[in-house]
């Protein structure tokens, strides 16, 4: 439905330039592009790898997850009342971080969008900004993307400036480059001319950055700490529930032998009787 609109909005447009005759028209194909600019490719890939990671992070939990249920599941008939509810409320809680975690990697403002801003946009904002300089240069009416769900019925290679973006943005880049480096010399001559209260407000800076990645470091640490403790825990509680079982089961078969030894005495006894009665 969504590209019949879009179809029906280009055949309109598309009407109108047959109509005024004097408008300029032009496409570019992103995806080319894109796939021509080196930065683009390299953010591509470090977003690729990151989401790699962080989807296998989440497998990871939720196949332990999986595995707890599963105990639960196979040990139920052993536990008591209180340790199943403990054993379910810790999975529980452990759901509940992997869905927050999740949202974090993925929701809407989460890491993976975060790092879509800081590492393609840019590079997608440079492409548009080439797109608008060209067409005011060239004074193109509309600019079109080839590779959109906008579809081309037809497209002339003449009106296709995607060569023309590039080298825009390649000519940019070089600009920026260049603009880069002579900051990074000032900025290095300014740090080397910097007041003594300079210096210290950015050691100060520097040394709350360090504080942050420490508390969290801390933090980790002390989950991953309370998550080994629990597991050392369950163990133990496990434990104390086989030699419970082993030493009921031992017990029973001692009683059960004891038994059988007294009917047997028994029976012994009452033979006695019975021959020291005949012997009379």
């Amino acid at each position: 439905m969504k590209k019949n609109i879009l179809t029906f909005v280009l055949l309109l447009i598309v009407s109108s330039v047959a109509a005024q005759k004097y408008q300029r028209l032009a496409f570019i194909d992103m995806d080319y592009i894109l796939q021509n600019i080196p930065q683009y490719i390299e953010a591509q890939n470090a977003l690729n790898d990151k989401v790699a990671k962080w989807r296998a992070n989440l497998d990871k939990e939720a196949r332990a997850i999986e595995v707890l249920k599963t105990d639960l599941a196979n040990e139920k008939a052993i536990l008591t009342p209180e340790l199943i509810t403990e054993r379910e409320e810790d999975i529980s809680v452990k759901q509940d971080a992997l869905r927050k975690l999740e949202s974090l990697y993925f929701g809407t403002n989460g890491d993976m969008y975060i790092m879509r801003k800081k590492l393609i946009q840019p590079i997608q904002d440079q492409v548009y900004n080439a797109v608008q300089t060209i067409a005011s240069r060239k004074k193109y009416d509309f600019v079109f993307d080839k590779s959109s769900e906008l579809i081309m019925l037809y497209s002339n290679k003449k009106h296709d400036i995607s060569g023309l973006v590039l080298k825009l943005i390649n000519i940019d880049q070089k600009k920026q480059s260049k603009r880069d480096k002579m900051a990074a010399k000032k900025e290095l001559l300014s740090n080397n001319e910097l007041s003594e209260e300079a210096k210290q407000r950015q050691a100060k800076k520097e040394a709350l950055k360090q504080k942050k990645l420490s508390d969290r470091e801390k933090k980790l640490k002390e989950i991953e700490e309370k998550r080994q403790a629990r597991l050392k825990a369950r163990e133990e509680k496990r434990r104390l529930l086989r030699e419970k079982k082993e030493a009921l089961k031992k017990a029973k078969e001692a009683a059960k032998k004891k038994e059988e030894e007294d009917k047997k005495k028994q029976e012994e006894d009452k033979k006695t009787d019975g021959d020291n009665k005949t012997g009379k």
